[in-house]
């Protein structure tokens, strides 16, 4: 066989590889990525607890990256500090290892049978987590079949002559190798695939067991490359930062050991194989436990090294939409929700503003307000952008993930909403009132009063319900619409009667004078409407939490039978967010 086709069939069982590592870690994320988010983030407790929860969610995603986004979303949220993050890593290091060691037995017969099976549950399935249970198999199935195809191909070209000096070199050097490993691990974005790559050429001779050590300090060195490129803020860059220099340290002490370590391992195993998947699942535990102690100290270090950012001079510049979170759509959309928060913030603001305005003709204030409109409205745009990007790069088929997604797309739009209705008509109605010389009257500024209050009560509770889901909050939200239709009515009643007793008053026959009145007393109608539009799209948060509940009731009142029609009655039928675009669901 000449060495062009050896080249062919070992490029094509490296990519095989890489495809089915792929596909476990994308089906895990799909199918299960919200339960190992809320396990992740409830079992935080302590560094062993973190260590234990990075270690299985590790082994299940099969991405030490992925529990990595993970683990740089409850740091950056505040839900964990950084200590516990870098538990989670050294357990998420030590997964990957348990991975690699499951893997590396020569199990090909099993692979294609799993691949079968997986196809037909893929196809047959009716459920997003029964597809996804389906994509899991089709990519251990493809890794295994590939792990047995590099065997087959790697045992001929054991005397290769252009082999040869390649690996004279990498046996002579190790740091040359470790840096040579450590490269092609950034670029495949998988040090699982790697390891258990160097475990074949070792298992069929083609490196020495010093030179195979060396690769695997290389893939380890590597594989804490891909999230730190990505990271786009300093708060994102500690965990990865902080992984790095561990790895780091840990290559840097064993490289001038590694003749001594491959010696000792093979005492204990002589296969090369296995003797390089034991070697990487011992550098990682000792990582582990010599490292887990200091976590604390090492936090603090990276906090000094990267300090939070100073907030930034332009309020409309989005803050926690990193685009690294995009290969996890769990985080990207927590990354978006939190960027929702701020522009809850601000809309808040324009609402106390706003008041200020209306009371004491603050120009400044009316000022700030139509700045603030603009953040608003920037931030708007790049949170839509964010998601379509999302939608992009992970398709949203999990009916959590993509309803989460509309919810976050529909607060935004809410949120605009508002803030459009205080600058452009509530606030610059009151400016140019105010210089025609007109004014509340203090019986219709403690109506506004009240009505403020009662709308920033509302606007708390409906940012308690876009972040908790909770369907007795949304209830209590959208009951509160008729508490703002009698505020309307009781100050169309106010107007009338204040409009009357004026005129009584004052005996204004002519037209100019009752003119006048009503013009006065049209400053405190519209923004009694403006208010109560504002509270309407406040009510808006808890429309899809109640439709979902009700479909939920639907289908549970209505039997099996009547599943599919429910279900398509209370949810949209395709997510403008989700790239399938209604169509069949892609295998990849």
């Amino acid at each position: 066989m000449s060495g062009t086709i050896l080249f062919v069939e070992l490029a094509g069982h490296v990519g095989l590889l890489l495809w089915g590592t792929h596909m476990v870690g994308t089906g895990v994320q799909r199918g299960f990525g919200n339960v190992l988010r809320r396990w992740l983030g409830r079992n935080l407790g302590g560094r062993l607890r973190a260590f234990s929860t990075g270690l299985g969610v590790t082994a299940l995603l099969q991405s030490s990256t992925a529990t990595g986004l993970l683990a740089t979303s409850f740091t950056a949220t505040g839900v964990m500090t950084l200590a516990p993050a870098l538990a989670v890593m050294l357990g998420a290091n030590v997964g990957t290892a348990l991975l690699t060691q499951v893997l590396s037995f020569n199990m090909g017969l099993v692979g294609p049978p799993l691949v079968l099976i997986g196809v037909l549950v893929f196809r047959w399935a009716a459920g997003g987590r029964a597809k996804n249970i389906g994509r899991i198999g089709i990519g251990l199935g493809l890794m295994l079949m590939a792990l047995a195809g590099l065997l087959h191909t790697l045992g001929p070209i054991e005397n290769t002559p252009l082999l040869r000096p390649v690996v004279g070199a990498l046996a002579r050097d190790p740091l040359l190798a470790a840096l040579v490993a450590a490269a092609l691990t950034w670029a495949c974005h998988s040090s699982v695939a790697i390891v258990l790559l160097v475990a074949s050429f070792a298992a069929t001779h083609v490196v020495d067991p010093t030179g195979a050590l060396a690769l695997v300090l290389g893939a380890n060195l590597g594989g804490a490359l891909p999230p730190l490129m990505h990271a786009s803020t300093p708060a994102a860059r500690r965990l990865p930062l902080g992984n790095l220099l561990v790895r780091t340290v840990g290559v840097a002490l064993a490289l001038p050991f590694l003749p001594m370590i491959a010696h000792a391992l093979q005492q204990v195993e002589p296969a090369p194989g296995r003797l390089v998947v034991n070697f990487h699942l011992i550098f990682n535990l000792t990582l582990a436990a010599v490292f887990l102690g200091c976590v604390g100290a090492l936090a603090r270090l990276l906090t000094r090294w990267l300090p939070d950012p100073p907030v930034p001079a332009d309020p409309g510049r989005p803050v926690h939409l990193d685009g690294a979170a995009l290969d996890s759509a769990t985080v990207a959309l927590s990354n978006a929700a939190r960027e929702t928060l701020r522009i809850a913030d601000m809309v808040e603001s324009m609402l106390r503003d706003a008041l200020e305005v209306l009371k004491h003709n603050d120009r400044a204030r009316a000022a700030a307000v139509t700045a603030q409109n603009r953040y608003v409205d920037q931030l708007g745009g790049a949170i839509r952008r964010y998601l379509a990007d999302v939608g992009g790069e992970q398709t949203l088929d999990n009916r959590r993930e993509g309803a989460r997604g509309q919810d976050i797309l529909s607060a935004v739009i809410n949120l605009e909403h508002i803030a459009d209705i205080v600058a452009n008509s509530l606030v610059e109605f009151a400016v140019r009132s105010v210089k025609r010389g007109w004014a509340l009257s203090p019986e219709e500024l403690e109506t506004v009063d009240a009505m403020h209050r009662e709308l920033l009560e509302s606007l708390r509770l409906a940012l308690a319900v876009f972040l908790q889901a909770e369907p007795r909050d949304a209830k209590r939200l959208a009951a509160r619409k008729t508490q703002f239709r009698e505020f309307e009515a009781a100050a169309t009643a106010l107007s009338l009667r204040l409009l009357r007793s004026a005129a009584a008053t004052s005996r204004l026959a002519e037209a100019d004078g009752a003119e006048r009145l009503a013009e006065e007393s049209d400053l405190f109608l519209r923004t009694v409407r403006d208010l109560r539009r504002v509270h309407s799209h406040l009510a808006s948060f808890a429309y899809p939490i109640i439709h979902r509940v009700r479909g939920r009731s639907q289908r549970g009142a209505a039997g099996p039978d009547a599943v599919g029609v429910t279900a398509s009655a209370a949810t949209p039928a395709v997510s403008p967010l989700s790239s399938t675009g209604g169509k069949e669901e892609e295998l990849g």
